[in-house]
């Protein structure tokens, strides 16, 4: 098994594999043209994410975003972003209908092991992270692997997201936690 089928496995795998190396310069080097585009060319715009995603998606982030591979990232539609959006996609980022994600968010699939001589080898774990339809996250929130965010949720500013949000949830704080449910039929 290649080191990019472990880590699409959700096994540990070597971060600094060549064929991954590859993939992720791909990925630095399509999000710095983007980032250097002119606001107004939405058309240059839209062919990167295409390219970078390898996704034909309707999608509007602003400058700066950033993210690892790219092709792990699947958005639905009426997908906004703010600046400095940061995905760590080495697993699959799965992103529904109708999400806002506000400043200065890092969604995050990647970690590394606690035990030292593994991470100075550069071994890595990428686990999913799937955000549900109708999602509002706000700025400076962190969302760490293998994390499941409902539909219909609002998670608060500077949340840090370490376990599962059930859908209709409104959740804050660090760690983040469930403070109220909303009580609220999602849009048909």
């Amino acid at each position: 098994m290649t080191e990019k089928e472990k880590m699409l496995n959700g096994e540990s795998y070597f971060a600094y594999d060549p064929e991954l190396m590859q993939d992720h310069h791909r990925a630095k080097e399509l999000c710095q043209q983007y980032n250097q585009i002119k606001v107004s060319d939405i058309q240059e715009k839209s062919r990167l994410l295409k390219e970078l995603f390898q996704a034909d998606y309707a999608a509007h982030i602003e400058a700066n975003f950033f993210c690892d591979y790219g092709y792990n990232i699947k958005l639905g539609k009426n997908f906004y972003a703010n600046h400095n959006l940061i995905i760590l996609d080495g697993a699959p980022v799965i992103i529904g209908d109708n999400v806002m994600i506000a400043p200065n968010v890092g969604i995050y699939t990647t970690g590394h092991p606690i035990d030292v001589a593994q991470r100075i080898a550069g071994i890595a774990f990428s686990h999913a992270i799937t955000i549900g339809n109708n999602v509002w996250i706000g700025g400076g929130v962190n969302i760490c692997p293998g994390v499941t965010i409902g539909d219909n949720c609002v998670i608060g500013a500077g949340a840090l997201v370490t376990q599962d949000i059930p859908d209709n949830s409104i959740a804050v704080g660090n760690p983040c936690r469930v403070i109220k449910s909303i009580n609220q039929p999602s849009p048909e």
